[in-house]
């Protein structure tokens, strides 16, 4: 069974035990919090059966929406993937901010920006990644690691790219300990470009938060001016 199904059934229970608790106190029938409770469980089973974990993580990225700091960070996160690709030649073909988004878009998670690398496609058909390639696309999948610690002064979001990457390295001969030095290597080298660009990185903040299109948010990027920047407090 996925985390997330997990999950649910951890709500369920919880929101079972509360009604025993508060149920007399506010006088509203058991059977409320009892049919809540089944609806929870029925779509635990349904997600962790046949939406193999996507429904669940729809629904708990749904519940968390309702926290503006949740919604802030993935933005944010997203911005920094969005912008480190853009400025290592990387092309972007589409960017999500919650996990309806990305499954409408067919993609997993509770968002994510999406690559169109001829390049990278192609050495992956013929079984070998070139080390420029490689360090390009490490970069990249630290880079919203990096851009939340900066704006939040620590990271919540990144568990896939971490994942993504130790896949990676793990694959072309890597051990566990040097690809976690790779790892800590490459969220400095985000962390840097962010910090180089940083008016840019403000500039497509506020694109992505419009929802704007991938060419609005690219023109964000070119037109905003280049240079270091005091980093903003926390949430803004």
């Amino acid at each position: 069974m996925s985390q997330t199904a997990l999950n649910l059934i951890a709500i369920s229970i919880f929101l079972m035990t509360l009604s025993v608790l508060l149920g007399p106190l506010l006088n509203f029938s058991p059977a409320i919090p009892a049919v809540a409770t089944f609806a929870i469980l029925g779509i635990a089973t349904l997600d962790s059966f046949s939406l193999q974990g996507k429904g669940g993580t729809i629904l708990l990225d749904w519940l968390a929406g309702f926290n503006s700091e949740h919604r802030d960070r993935i933005l944010h996160h997203e911005a920094g993937h969005f912008l480190v690709a853009h400025l290592l030649g990387i092309p972007i073909s589409a960017y999500t901010l919650s996990a309806w988004e990305a499954w409408k878009q067919g993609q997993p998670g509770q968002g994510g920006v999406t690559f169109n690398d001829a390049e990278l496609v192609s050495q992956l058909e013929a079984g070998k990644i070139s080390a420029h390639i490689l360090d390009r696309y490490c970069t990249v999948w630290m880079a919203g690691m990096a851009a939340e610690t900066l704006v939040f002064q620590n990271a919540q979001g990144g568990a896939d790219d971490r994942t993504k990457l130790v896949g990676v390295l793990a694959n072309i001969g890597f051990s566990a300990a040097n690809a976690q030095q790779k790892q800590r290597f490459h969220t400095l080298q985000a962390k840097t470009l962010l910090e180089e660009n940083w008016s840019s990185y403000k500039a497509l903040v506020d694109a992505m938060a419009q929802k704007a299109s991938i060419a609005e948010c690219q023109i964000a990027i070119d037109h905003a001016q280049l240079g270091v920047h005091e980093l903003p407090s926390a949430g803004k």
